[in-house]
C-alpha cells in the first residue's frame, strides 16, 4: 500500500508541475517565501534528490541548496521520480525504516502539492486519500519541538475536524486553509 501511496503521490505532483507555465512560474503560494518555480525547484532539486539519497541508504544532507531546474520541469521531475522509485523497488520492504521513510515523502509531497495546488488555482484536483495517508502519518511523527516561526514546519493552524483532508494537512503543518493567492 506504502509503494502505491507513493507511486500515487508522484503522480499528483507530475501533474500539478505540468499545469506550470512560463507564465505561472512568479506566482505566490502558500510558502510565503516562494514562488511557484521556487516551489517546484525544491520539489524536483531537493526533495527527490534527497528522497533517492535515503531509498539508497545513504545519509541525506537536508540542508543543502538545491539543483537547480533545466528548461523541462516535467521531464526532470518525471526522471527523478522513476529513480525514486527504481531505488525504493531494490530496498527491503520488511526494514523498520522502509515504510517511514516512503511515508514522510508522501507527507512532503502532499503537503507541496496543495501549496502548489493552491498557487495555481486547482485545489480541488487533489487526492484526498494521500492527505489523509499523509496527515495519518505526521500526526504520530511530528514533534512539538519541530514547530515554531524559526522551523520548517509552523505552528498549527487550528482546522474543524470535519474539515477536507487537504485543509486539515495544511493546518496541521501551519499553513492556513482559507490561503487563495492575491488578486
Amino acid at each position: 500500500m506504502t509503494s502505491e501511496s507513493l507511486a500515487r503521490a508522484l503522480d499528483q505532483t507530475e501533474r500539478l508541475i505540468a499545469a506550470v507555465g512560463p507564465d505561472r512560474a512568479s506566482l505566490p503560494t502558500p510558502c510565503p517565501q516562494w514562488t511557484v518555480r521556487d516551489l517546484v525547484e525544491h520539489l524536483v532539486g531537493a526533495d527527490l534528490h534527497n528522497f533517492v539519497v535515503r531509498a539508497r541508504g545513504e545519509t541525506v544532507e537536508w540542508t543543502a541548496a538545491p539543483e537547480p531546474l533545466g528548461d523541462d520541469w516535467v521531464a526532470q521531475f518525471h526522471d527523478a521520480a522513476t529513480h525514486l522509485q527504481a531505488a525504493w523497488s531494490e530496498a527491503d520492504p520488511s526494514a523498520p525504516e522502509f515504510a517511514a521513510s516512503v511515508d514522510q515523502q508522501i507527507t512532503e509531497l502532499s503537503v507541496h502539492d496543495w501549496d502548489l495546488a493552491l498557487a495555481l488555482g486547482v485545489g480541488d484536483t487533489l487526492d484526498e486519500a494521500l492527505a489523509e495517508h499523509a496527515l495519518a502519518w505526521a500526526r504520530t511523527m511530528l514533534r512539538p519541538e519541530h514547530r515554531g516561526p524559526d522551523k520548517a514546519i509552523g505552528l498549527e493552524v487550528p482546522v474543524p475536524a470535519d474539515a477536507a483532508a487537504y485543509a486539515r494537512l495544511a493546518g496541521f503543518f501551519g499553513r492556513d486553509p482559507a490561503w487563495r493567492p492575491p488578486s
